[in-house]
């Protein structure tokens, strides 16, 4: 059969059957935390909060498209980057796929009728405090969207062959806490994906792509 690799028909297929290892357990294997290996025992002794994000794959055609946010600058963390949909999980969300449908729809008008959830990608962790599990979405076209100003500055989409090329995914480091530390940065015209958006891509990558 030849697939189109960059349509929401295949992602969701490679979503459903993705590589490495246990989804709860993985997280070690992937994105940059291979960076980072001296920073996995101070990880595994945290306590983190449960959070949610959602990663948005518009089916749009031959090359689907990812939506992002631009956070505003007056947020207290994570202010002014480029940010999936998503935030901590309540204790009234019935699931991590409901806190990060309920999200979406908080913080830029995404309607969880347009939304099919697929899968899980491995937590992400966060040393802002938070375990993340980024949840795997299909959404179809003749949504709306209507960012939450208080939240988010601005929605745009990045193509996924964009996203899932290694070429694109170069890296930059910072100095925390007495140490270097490096992580994936993917600039998209004048927007910069890094950090935690970043590292979250290029898991998607290690586990649907390579």
């Amino acid at each position: 059969m030849n697939r189109h690799p960059y349509s929401a028909d295949e992602f969701r297929r490679r979503a459903l059957t993705q590589m490495g290892g246990p989804v709860e357990s993985a997280w070690r294997e992937h994105g940059d935390f291979l960076l980072n290996p001296s920073i996995v025992p101070h990880l595994e002794t945290l306590h983190l909060k449960d959070a949610a994000v959602l990663v948005p794959v518009v089916d749009d055609g031959e090359d689907a498209h990812v939506i992002f946010t631009q956070r505003t600058a007056s947020l207290r963390k994570h202010s002014g980057q480029v940010a999936f949909p998503g935030g901590a999980v309540d204790p009234e969300d019935r699931s991590i796929e409901s806190a990060a449908l309920r999200e979406a729809q908080e913080e830029i008008g995404l309607d969880p009728r347009f939304v099919e959830t697929i899968g899980r990608l491995p937590h992400y962790m966060a040393l802002s405090g938070f375990k993340i599990t980024p949840v795997l979405a299909v959404v179809q076209p003749g949504f709306e969207l209507v960012p939450n100003p208080d939240e988010v500055e601005s929605v745009f989409e990045v193509p996924l062959s964009f996203l899932m090329n290694p070429g694109n995914h170069g890296r930059g480091s910072g100095h925390w806490q007495g140490e270097d530390r490096h992580f994936y940065r993917m600039p998209y015209g004048d927007r910069n994906i890094w950090g935690i958006t970043a590292g979250i891509v290029r898991m998607l990558y290690e586990r649907l792509y390579a």
